[in-house]
Formats: structure tokens, sequence, C-alpha cells
């Protein structure tokens, strides 16, 4: 069946089909879910064991080594990265990206579980969390309040979690800042001493009564009843009655030995919202929604909820994702709008109705796209928004030259109805082949391997379904359009083309003449041009993904080894003070013992720590070129802060990593990692271009060690496993059971000192250890006290000791020659045997990522290739279509290095689209010369004519796909204008070029020829010329 036949001769099925696609364009768009940045599964675990007290070579060897150990034996690992810190070990495990995020997180958990029983008994904590980007935070709002008690505003944040929880659209509902309530248990050492009962005694008794064990059932009358036992703890006054000691007639309880009260664990994340205290509560939104509309219900939510918060707190709602999102969208909608009217001027020549045809595309085709997108159940972002755009100068090439060919058959004198249907039978085959070669080139990009391949897969998946629309909407709709508006006029067209063809007359003709005529010098020339352009390489230089350019940016604060909370808060207000004395800032999340809640994919907050602080800043808009000064200014601001390292950053686009300049050094013994280490952060420091180095072993920690007299304690009856439960117990508290309220909400019942006598070393002068027979005898009789000197932190590689020194660049600098130069100052660093130096950071992301743009290239080549062997039929044809794609390079490399741009990961992907792109008008010149050659055409006058014939739809193509991406090259975006400016400066050089050197090419290399067949031959009975791609202009 002839698809143009069918179309022009139902005409009212097609219009339809019209209104169809139309409204399901419209439904698609209100309801794709839009996100800021896409998501995806990340099978990435970070593994947390918390074992307070232990030091790092402690939890090195009892917990960390073991995990490593039986996560090494899973399929598919990719890496385990462990950094073991005062009581706390961090196992990051990331597995090969192809595989099943979820199966592979059961199985991280069954390893684990089965693991337990050989890890220590009292480890407090371990926890296995997955990476997910879908898990980001899209609020972020503060309870504020200088004056409310800890326990008003915990009750109003739970209140908050409650209402935001019931709404269909929020994952997820956190509060943070907040001290945990719990049930404290005050014991009286002295009088514990005094009675002769030892501590653990307590604990037991404490534990015994909170048992909760069912009991079974019994009959009774022919009817079942339950057995209720004791059960657990249920008021205040039941956890004081309880029996923990007795003799000579008396019972002793708990509140003979200890205060029972309701109290609060000790802080460990101050939270304050522009210099006042405050709780902060963030939600995440579900998979598959759309950002506003969830925005919009949490609003709704919070005018609820305020007008019940009491008159001392205020709610702030600080962070808000949407406002990116929708700001986004609001530019690039104003790009998009601008694009369509630069492709409307680009089109002038065909002619308005021509021009109004062909744009008609524009919205069918997008409508398509959009909906083929929402179906494979991916969201509208920042990368699928910029894969529409590319579509845009693209996709109506298509439509450009079904309906240039119509005009011209309209100009010979063919009705409206036969012009449509003859015009559009005789290009679809080219049409079918250049869209193929143009949707090759953007298809291996799909599949790119890892993080960075997964981040950017829905840009190229939206120009290929938008292209596909399309090569369907030129080969249906249009035909039927052109059949129903175009005009029945014979002639040479409008002014706007006549103007084009006496340019193209008084210029490429002459040049292509002269050309013809000397083939060689021609070909030198561009092939100088080329190997001129490829110096340019390491003058652009290389990076990966670029800055973000949101209106927000995270500062972190690290404080020695060993400070205390109250130390580091006092920091972290000196840097708040800088921020909010600032007019470009609007907002400040300040975070004083942890990191701030996760508010963007790829940056994961850290663990509990007394000696970090992170603070949340929002800026009232973001700009290219004076944000990232201000940044600056405040880094030089922050630097003057003494005692703390104070980093300033930037949020990034694509996988994380350290930082952009990250160096890991691999040995087994510390003391000599530690001395390497230092040399290494030396010379850094000393390159040009780095700043904020960090080396994490730069200053050893100390610590108190508890030497045990074993001798001693064994004489006295005393268990060494009692006396370190007492000293924790002096120092930081035990767990002895729970406690649930009327409302099920589970509190801890927590056994401790008396607040006064908390974490004090003085402390420690009161705890008496309990002996086998009931004495109680001081701490200091059976242990004593020194200082010892132990490394930060323990850094692990693939579960091998390593440590890894960071830095970040200056503004200005770009980072691949700083790390080059970094590298070569290290090459002449003597490294002891055994010891090895590895570039990490954004040099082993960008191998990784770039590794796979390698192959991607190698694909869309051959692949493209391909396709021309089977149009053309011999290598000759292949080959001279094929030489175009240097030409592009020159342009691509050229533009990059005008605007200052780097060899990014888009602006590579820029040059993979390049190469289809201009291949496909390539092989309208090709084809069309072949066709004059086939009709008799002597060779050197079919090559002059076709190249004169075919300059006018080619130029008309290449401004249109120009005129697409002008917008977003001029938008200063560091994600997309490398992108658009490669494509743009590859069109121009090519075009140009490619203009003179595709003939030369063809002349020096002509391909044979064979006869048309009467199955190949176009019905030209009617007057039709023979022409392949439709683009002759009367």
């Amino acid at each position: 069946m002839n698809i143009a036949r069918f179309s022009v001769r139902n005409r009212q099925f097609m219009l339809v089909i019209l209104v169809a696609l139309v409204a399901l364009g419209v439904f698609s768009l209100r309801t794709i879910p839009r996100a800021e940045d896409p998501t995806f599964p990340i099978p990435a675990y970070v593994i947390v064991a918390v074992y307070p007290g232990a030091s790092p070579i402690d939890l090195e060897q009892l917990v960390a080594d073991p995990i490593e150990k039986r996560i090494k034996e899973l399929d598919k690992l990719k890496a385990i990265r462990t950094t073991v810190e005062d009581g706390l070990a961090t196992v990051e495990v990331e597995f090969e990206a192809n595989v099943d995020a979820d199966a592979k997180y059961e199985e991280v958990l069954r390893e684990l579980n089965a693991l337990r029983p050989d890890l220590p008994d009292d480890l407090l904590r371990l926890e296995t969390r997955q990476f997910d980007a879908g898990r980001v935070n899209i609020v972020q709002l503060a309870l504020v309040s200088p004056t409310a008690p800890y326990a008003d505003i915990d009750r109003e944040a739970r209140r908050l979690k409650d209402l935001l929880s019931r709404r269909d659209g929020v994952r997820q509902v956190q509060a943070w800042a907040i001290p945990e309530r719990e049930v404290r248990v005050a014991i009286d050492l002295g009088r514990l001493a005094q009675l002769r009962i030892p501590v653990t005694q307590v604990l037991q008794s404490i534990q015994s009564e909170d048992a909760n064990i069912p009991g079974g059932s019994v009959d009774a009358g022919g009817r079942k009843f339950n057995v209720k036992t004791s059960g657990s703890y249920q008021t205040l006054d039941e956890v004081r009655q309880t029996v923990v000691g007795g003799g000579g007639g008396a019972t002793v309880r708990l509140q003979d030995v200890a205060t029972v009260e309701w109290s609060y664990a000790e802080a460990k994340h101050l939270g304050r919202y522009n210099g006042q205290r405050a709780a902060f509560v963030t939600a995440s939104m579900k998979n598959a929604r759309n950002i506003s509309q969830v925005r919009d219900d949490i609003w709704d939510v919070l005018d609820e909820f305020e007008r019940d918060l009491p008159a001392s707190m205020t709610l702030a709602r600080g962070f808000d994702q949407s406002r990116n999102v929708e700001a986004r969208l609001r530019k690039l909608g104003v790009d998009f709008a601008l694009a369509i009217l630069l492709v409307l001027v680009t089109l002038l020549p065909l002619g308005l109705r021509a021009a109004g045809v062909t744009m008609v595309s524009i919205p069918l085709s997008l409508a398509i796209g959009v909906s083929l997108l929402k179906a494979t159940g991916y969201t509208i972002n920042q990368l699928t928004i910029v894969g529409f755009v590319i579509a845009l100068g693209l996709l109506v090439d298509d439509s450009i030259v079904v309906v240039e060919n119509i005009a011209r058959f309209l100009r010979e004198g063919h009705s409206r109805t036969r012009a449509a249907i003859l015009a559009t039978q005789q290009i679809t085959v080219a049409v079918l082949g250049t869209t193929a070669t143009l949707m090759f080139a953007f298809l291996p990009l799909l599949m790119l391997p890892g993080a960075s391949g997964k981040f950017i897969r829905g840009m190229p998946l939206a120009v290929i379904f938008t292209i596909l629309a399309s090569l369907l909407v030129s080969l249906t709709i249009i035909p039927f359009l052109a059949s129903v508006f175009l005009e029945e006029t014979a002639g040479h067209g409008n002014i706007f083309l006549r103007a084009l063809n006496r340019a193209i007359d008084a210029t490429y003709s002459r040049l292509l003449h002269r050309a013809l005529g000397r083939p060689r010098t021609t070909l030198a020339v561009a092939a100088g041009l080329f190997v001129g352009s490829l110096a340019l390489i390491p003058i652009v230089g290389f990076s990966l993904f670029p800055k973000a350019g949101t209106p927000q940016f995270m500062i972190t604060v690290e404080t020695p080894d060993g400070w205390s909370l109250t130390e580091t808060n006092g920091v972290v207000q000196q840097v708040e003070q800088a921020l909010l004395s600032r007019r470009d800032v609007t907002s400040v999340f300040a975070n004083v013992g942890r990191g701030n809640p996760q508010v963007y994919y790829n940056v994961v907050p850290g663990g509990e720590r007394n000696n970090v602080g992170a603070l949340f800043v929002l800026l009232d808009h973001y700009d290219g070129r004076h944000t990232p000064l201000m940044l600056d200014s405040l880094r030089r601001r922050l630097d003057a802060i003494p005692n703390a390292r104070i980093l300033v950053k930037e949020f990034e686009n694509g996988p994380p990593i350290e930082a952009p300049l990250a160096l890991r050094l691999t040995g087994e013994h510390l003391d000599t990692l530690r001395a390497v280490a230092g040399r290494m952060e030396r010379l850094i420091a000393t390159t040009p271009g780095t700043r904020d180095v960090v080396n994490p072993l730069r200053v050893n920690r100390t610590d108190l060690t508890l030497d045990i007299d074993r001798a001693k304690a064994g004489l006295l009856g005393i268990p060494t496993v009692e006396i370190d439960r007492t000293v924790r117990l002096g120092i930081a508290g035990l767990r002895a059971g729970s406690f649930r309220d009327l409302d099920g909400e589970e509190y801890d019942i927590t056994v401790r000192l008396p607040r006064g006598e908390r974490q004090v070393l003085s402390a420690l002068d009161q705890v008496y250890v309990g002996s086998v027979t009931g004495a109680q005898v001081p701490l200091s009789q059976v242990a004593s006290v020194r200082f010892e000197s132990s490394p930060p932190l323990i850094q692990h590689q693939d579960a091998e000791r390593a440590v890894t020194v960071t830095s970040y660049v200056q503004t200005g600098f770009n980072t691949d020659r700083v790390t080059k130069a970094v590298l070569a100052r290290l090459g002449e660093l003597k490294l002891p045997a055994g010891y090895r130096i590895i570039p990490a950071g954004e040099l082993e992301s960008r191998q990784e990522s770039f590794g796979g743009l390698g192959t991607a290239i190698l694909l869309a080549t051959f692949g493209i290739l391909a396709i021309l062997i089977l149009e053309f039929r011999t290598f000759k044809g292949m080959v001279i279509v094929a030489s175009v794609i240097p030409l592009g390079i020159i342009g691509g490399l050229a533009a990059l290095l005008v605007s200052g741009y780097t060899l990014s990961f888009t602006a590579v992907i820029g040059f993979v689209a390049l190469i289809g792109i201009e291949i496909k008008n390539s092989i309208l010149l090709v084809d069309f010369t072949n066709q004059l050659r086939d009709d008799g055409m002597e060779l050197h006058q079919a090559i002059e004519t076709a190249g004169k014939i075919r300059f006018l739809p080619i130029v008309l193509t290449t401004l249109t796909a120009i005129g697409g991406l002008l917008p977003l090259a001029i938008q200063g975006s560091s994600l997309y204008s490398p992108l658009a400016l490669v494509i743009i400066g590859g069109l121009i050089s090519s075009t140009i070029l490619s203009r003179l050197v595709t003939p030369v090419m063809y002349m020096l290399l002509p391909p044979a020829l064979g006869r048309v067949t009467a199955d190949d031959e176009i019905d030209v009975r009617h007057g039709a010329t023979l022409a392949p791609a439709g683009h002759a202009v009367g």
C-alpha cells in the first residue's frame, strides 16, 4: 500500500488522526511526571556500623574486615570503599550498573544477616542503606523557635509528619535536629555500692520486666482464651517500681537507687534556620509523579498545619525543588519559542503556505515524542527537555524535503493531489535512509554503561522518539496538508527563494568550479584544517559533568578531630554570620554534628560526628558569571576562620565523586601511608590552580585508653566484660529496654549517670565495678587511664588500606590540566615498595564515562557506514559520504575554544550526534549526483549541477537545525550549551567545507552505477524528473 496515496485520498480519516495526535500530546504533556533530574536505580549501598568507643583499628579488625570479606564473595562487584573512624565504620558497596539493584540489595542484606553472629555482640547498630536518586527530598521545612521546649517542637514535628505522610504523592517524611526522647534512669552509683547491688543487676531487672512474651492460649468451657503475660512498661511508675534487689526483709526498687523521668538523649545534631534554633522536616516524592502537583499538595497541608501552630513557633518553607524545575522549564520554554521562530524564519524561502505546512510537523512530532516518553516510564526533566530542543532543529528536515519536493512538482504543473502523491512517493526511500543515519547517531547513546549512561539516557531517547515521529508525520500528515493548502502555481518561487538562488550562483558555483579544478589542493586544505583542529584538543581541555547551575550550594565544616559539638557549633555560627550578611542569600539551613538532609541526587550526607557541620544555602537566583565569583569571594572570607576546614561546594551534574582532583595512595602500614600522604599534600597544595587540599591523615587523634590490670581484677573476682560495661555506663549510658506510650510510640529506657556527670573524665572516679561476690570496687583500683595517639581514620579501597588526598580547582583553571600538572609532579615522588598512587576523582570517573562514549562513537560510525553500503551498494559511495565526518569536528572544536567550554561528557555526545546530522546532508548530494549520471549526464557536469541544486535544501535544513539549537547555545548552561555549540559549529564547518570536499571526492572516486530497473523506476509518465531526495528547486 502506498502510504502517501492513502493519506492524500482519505482526508477525513487523516483529519481525525491529526486531531487525535494533538489531543494525545496535550494529555501526555499535562500528565507526564516532572522532575529536576532523571531518577534511576543505582546498585550501590552503604553499610553503616556503629560501635561507640571503638578505635579505628579495633573497628577495622572486628567489623570492617569481616564485612568486606563477605561482600567480596558476591558476583558483579565493582568496588568497595571503606572509611573507619572513631566508633563508626562506613562501607560503600557498588556493583556493575547493569545488575538488578533491588535483587543485589537483598543479597547484601542476606550476607550481613549471616555475618551478624560473628560481629561483636555490643555493636550498637548495623544497617544498610540503598542509594536511590528518587529519595531526594523535594522540600525542606524548618520549625523555628528560639524558646520552645524540644518536647513542643517534637510534638509539632510529629503532627506535621503525620499530615504529610497521608498525601498520595509523598514517599517519606523525616524530622531532623530533634534530640531523641527517652526514659532516663539516672542511677546513684554510691547508693548501689552501699546496697552491694551491681549495675548489671539493675540492667537485667529492667530488661526482665520489659520482656513481652506471649503466654499462648487455653481452652475453657468450650472457648479459647489468650493468656496475656505481664508485658512491657506502659507508665513511668511501672518503671520506678521495678525490683532491682532485696535482702534482710527489704525490697529495693529502681526508684530507691535512681531517678526515673522523661528526658532527651544528648543532642547529636543541632539545627538552625537563618540563625535561629530550628528543627527540620523533609519530604521526598514517589516515583513517576509531577513535582509541581506534589508540591501543591504539600503546601495545602502546610496551610492547614500553620493554623494550629503555637505562637512560640513559626514554619519556614525554605527549600522547594519544584522552583528549580519550573524555572528551568520556563527558561527552556522561552528558548523553545525562540527556536520555533528561528526555524520559521529559515523556512521563508519555501513560501508562507509551505512554511506553515512544514511547521505543523513540530507540534505533532513533539506530541508523539512526549507520549512515547511517558509510555516508556521517563519524566520531563532537564535532560529530556534538551533532547526535545535538539530534535526541534532536526524534526523538520524530513518535512522540508517532502514539502520542497511537492512544491517543485506543483511548479511543474501538477495538481495538488497528484503532486503530493508523486513527490512523496519519489523520495520515501531517501527520507528513510537519511532518517536511519540520524537515528544511528543517537541509538548507541542508549547503551552507554555506568551511572553516566543512565543519567543521560532520557536525552537520546527523546531525540529518537521525536525523529521517528517526524518521519511518520512527513510521510502521512504533511502530504495530506500539502494537498489541501499549497498553491498550484508555476514559476521560480518567492522573493526569498529567488534571492537565495542568485546568491548561490554568484558565490558557491564559482567556488565549486575552482575546487573541482584543483581537487588535490582542496583536499589538502581540508586535511590541514582537520589536523590543525586536533591540536586544539589540549587547549580546550577535558572535563566530566559541569556545575548544576542551581541557586543553592553547600558548605561543609570540619573542625579538628576530637572537638566537641559546642566548639564546632561556634565555627558554624561564624559561617552563618558571613552568609546572612550577604544580600543575595535568602535562606541558610545550618547543621551541626551532621550533614544536611539529602536535597540533591548525588550528594549523600555523612553520619553523625561532633566535629562536622553543613550549611545548605539558598540564593535569590543563579548567574553563570557572577555566582562563581561570589563563591570565590566567600571562600576567601571563610578561609580567615581558624581551626576549621571549610569547603564551599556548588552542586554538580553526573555521578558522585570525592572531589574534582583526587589521588588514592594504597599500601599496608598506616604510618607509611600518613608520611607519603603528607608529601603528596604539599606537592598538590603548591601546584597552581589547586585549592582546599584535604589529607585525612594529616593529624593523628589523641584518645584515652583504659588499661585494665587483669591480674588484680581476677583476684577481686571482676570479669573484664563487667569493667567494659560499667565504663560504657559512666560515659554514654546503656539501653536497658523500651517504653511504649498510649499512642503506640516507642522510646528507649536508658541507664545513665546523672546528667551533670556525663562524658566528663571525673565521672570515672565515681564508677564502681561489681565483683562476682557483690562487692563494689572503685574503677581506679583495677584500671588506669592514659593518653594514646591513633589515626583519625582508616580508609580501604577494595579491601586494601588506602588514603585519598583530594583537592578542588580554582575558578578559571581547567581540571584536566591541573590534574596532569599534579600527576607530573607526583611522578617524581619515590614511593616505598608495595605502595602506589592511583588517580581518582573526576579523572577516574571520566575514563569510565568516556570509555563508554568511545564504544558509542564506533557503533554510531559503523552503523551509519552499514546504512550507506546498503543505500549506495558501493564502498566508494560510502567513503565519499563519510568523508564529511572530519569536517564537522573542525567547527565543533573551534566553537568550544571560542566559547570557553571544555570537552565535557555532553560536548562529546554533541560530536556523536553531529556524525549522523552531517552525513544526512551529504547523502542528499551524492544520491542526486548518482541520479543525474544515471540519466546520462557527464561526470563533471553532474557533480556541478547536483552541487548547485542540492545546495539550497541542504542550507535550509542546516539553518533550521542551527535555529533550533541557537537559543540553547546562548543560554549559558554548562550542561547543554556545549552540546548545542558543538553541533552548531560542526554544521557550519561541514556545510561550508563538505559542499566542496564531497564533490571533489566524488570526482576522484566516482562510484560505479547500476541501471534503474522497472521495479525501481518512479512513475515519470506525468513529467516528474527522477530525483532521489526531492530538493530540486525549479
